[in-house]
């Protein structure tokens, strides 16, 4: 279940998101986040990228049954919020993200200089 966070902005109104359930796995060619966002859809998903931090912001919509009535409901319609502090290791301008059966998939390359290489010996 995804956490509830409230901020206080400057304006001192309160702001209610939900903190989304995500996973963070490295591989040799950079890091995946896998972030769980139920009832998001592409229209309603923002990824920005400002200096060193990544923030996500979603908001799922409530779609009402027509023509039913409603007994018992535990879904609703929320704000997602997620921000992530980058590395020096990730190359920027080759960030990609992709959403599929609510699942957000963002990719952090990793810089040429931080991937793995051999390091050839001379004079065999």
């Amino acid at each position: 279940m995804p956490s509830v966070h409230r901020e206080e902005t400057s304006m001192s109104a309160e702001n209610e998101f939900f903190v989304p359930a995500t996973d963070i796995v490295e591989m040799e060619d950079g890091v995946h986040i896998f972030m769980d966002l139920p009832g998001v859809g592409a229209d309603n998903l923002s990824i920005d990228l400002e200096e060193d931090e990544v923030t996500i912001r979603g908001e799922s919509r409530y779609v009402s049954q027509d023509g039913g009535r409603t007994l018992h409901s535990e879904f609703q319609a929320v704000n997602f919020q997620r921000t992530f502090t980058l590395s020096d290791m990730v190359e920027r301008d080759q960030i990609t993200a992709s959403l599929k059966d609510g699942v957000l998939n963002l990719f952090l390359p990793k810089a040429e200089a931080m991937k793995p290489r051999r390091i050839p010996i001379a004079g065999a």
